[in-house]
């Protein structure tokens, strides 16, 4: 494996200093590395589309390019900026991309993520954009090479970095450091949302560990509930919700999360406008991309009682502790009207082995059935 502070360092080394995405399972060593580092601008965004337009400002203001990180499904929220402002056919600002490729070629992975891996190139191939391969045999003065060929040309360029490629041991202790110690776990939350659920409810879940929990806890305790889980496209599990909810006589609850609430933030504004009374949407948040390396949200700025009034939400709710979830999430699905929970969780790393939804053709098919 490649060590993640000899791949900083040939940054470094090549005038490359700032670094601006989204937290990404393959790159989660690098980018926890880069916030243990002081010597680098590292900004997390909430998309991979600001992260690509907060890079461009970098380079107006500076002369200098930016390194852009995100994962290959990511790649979509930053077409708009790359094509329409930074491609070489309009303003032609460099740009060095940090893709981390899950769905890679021959190796395993998840029925969304093999779907994107296999266009991966393609895409980069379409936008004219040179790239190469990082893998754990590849040698480090790749990087240099596209650096300078970014530099000389004023081009966007590209690393896809496989699975398992980036390594760093000794990060391990500092993140968890980090973590909380709420009352509450996501684990124990959603033990007692399934057991107030019933045939006037259906379940959209967010990607990432809170669909895996769910799905874990339905398996567990044998129940006969068929929630729609966001394997994919995060930041859009609400506003799936609102989709449905237009056409449905049932109460939808919506279970997301913190980094995928923040993804598409404008979408709040239009599910309280348009959102009918029976739409739930309950906030799981630990601050934290904990599914892929437990980095900061920024949500800790947010004031999430104001924002839900200030939309247009009719009540916001909030829980912290296990023992008034049970009085609180019955409170919260009585009202009559489109709802805001907040839950303030902890972040739980023993989780990290959680069991997936396999057959995703019939979980569509089961949440389909009244």
């Amino acid at each position: 494996m490649i060590d993640v502070k000899k791949l900083i360092e040939i940054f470094k080394d090549n005038g490359i200093n700032y670094f601006a995405g989204v937290p990404d399972s393959v790159l989660k060593n690098f980018t926890n590395c880069l916030d243990s580092e002081k010597k680098f601008q590292h900004l997390i965004l909430t998309n991979e589309g600001s992260a690509v337009s907060a890079g461009i400002g970098y380079y107006l203001s500076t002369k200098k390019i930016p390194a852009i990180y995100m994962q290959n499904s990511g790649i979509g929220n930053s077409i708009n900026p790359i094509i329409s402002i930074a491609h070489n056919k309009v303003y032609k600002i460099p740009l060095f991309l940090i893709i981390g490729w899950r769905g890679a070629p021959k190796l395993k992975d998840e029925p969304q993520h093999l779907a994107q891996g296999k266009i991966t190139r393609q895409i980069l191939n379409l936008c004219g954009i040179k790239y190469s391969i990082l893998d754990k045999n590849i040698d480090l003065k790749e990087i240099k090479k596209l650096i300078n060929y970014s530099k000389r040309n004023k081009e966007i360029v590209a690393v896809l970095i496989k699975k398992n490629t980036l390594n760093n041991k000794s990060l391990k202790k500092k993140i968890e450091k980090k973590i909380s110690k709420k009352s509450l776990t996501r684990s124990a939350f959603i033990e007692i949302l399934i057991k107030c659920v019933n045939k006037k409810h259906k379940l959209i879940s967010s990607t990432g560990y809170i669909s895996r929990e769910l799905y874990n806890k339905i398996k567990i305790n044998n129940l006969k509930i068929n929630p729609f889980y966001m394997v994919g496209g995060m930041g859009h599990s609400s506003i799936v919700s609102l989709g449905y909810s237009l056409k449905s006589k049932k109460k939808i609850i919506c279970l997301d999360g913190d980094g995928s609430f923040l993804m598409h933030l404008g979408s709040s504004v239009t599910i309280a406008k348009y959102s009918k009374n029976n739409f739930k949407y309950i906030l799981l948040n630990n601050k934290s991309h904990e599914s892929v390396g437990g980095q900061s949200t920024n949500i800790e700025h947010v004031n999430l009682k104001f924002f839900a009034k200030s939309v247009g939400y009719k009540k916001y709710f909030y829980l912290s502790q296990k023992n008034k979830a049970l009085r609180t999430i019955k409170s919260f699905l009585s009202y009559n009207g489109p709802s805001f929970l907040e839950v303030d969780i902890k972040v739980n790393k023993k989780e990290n082995d959680l069991p997936r939804p396999k057959n995703l053709i019939e979980v569509k098919d089961n949440f389909l059935k009244k």
